[in-house]
């Protein structure tokens, strides 16, 4: 008996040790970025409208604790409409979760960044985006949740660990 509470104890210990950002690195075997998620990502492609430019966009996901930490990369014909999409990606997202704009950063012909409130399924959603065109390819790097679920420190290390090759 005493063998069975020494184990259910062990047992417990190591589950409390168990991290909730189980951070791992992950290279895309369809777009040459390294990106460094929370948890084991899985990813899936499908068909979308960005303004009228339809691309096949891979997303590539994982979710901790109702935190959705993403990467989005698709391929346009020219670099020129791969520019011309970050909006749309960033209208589409934001429109996606009826949030509002709270900051919004340029970095002229090559990135977009945001910040923006909203809500999904009438819950409230935080969200925090990074889209960019790096010639004929585009990204959309986000990290979406309940307001306050990923702290700044998991935002900015998502953020931070995404590069491109």
């Amino acid at each position: 008996m005493r063998t069975f509470f020494l184990i259910l104890l062990t047992c417990g210990a190591l589950a409390a040790c168990s991290p909730t950002f189980n951070w791992r690195d992950y290279a895309s075997p369809d777009a040459p970025y390294h990106a460094l998620f929370p948890d084991k990502p899985a990813s899936y492609t499908r068909a979308v409208n960005l303004n009228g430019l339809s691309v096949d966009m891979t997303m590539t996901a994982a979710e901790v604790e109702g935190t959705v930490f993403a990467v989005g990369s698709a391929q346009a014909p020219d670099a020129a409409r791969a520019q011309a999409a970050l909006d749309a990606m960033k209208t589409a997202l934001v429109r996606n979760i009826g949030a509002s704009v709270t900051r919004e950063q340029r970095t002229p012909g090559r990135a977009l960044d945001i910040e923006a409130t909203g809500s999904r399924n009438g819950q409230p959603v935080q969200l925090t985006g990074h889209f960019e065109a790096r010639d004929k390819r585009i990204y959309q790097v986000i990290v979406m949740g309940p307001p306050g679920a990923a702290g700044p420190e998991q935002i900015e290390q998502f953020l931070g660990g995404f590069k491109l090759q």
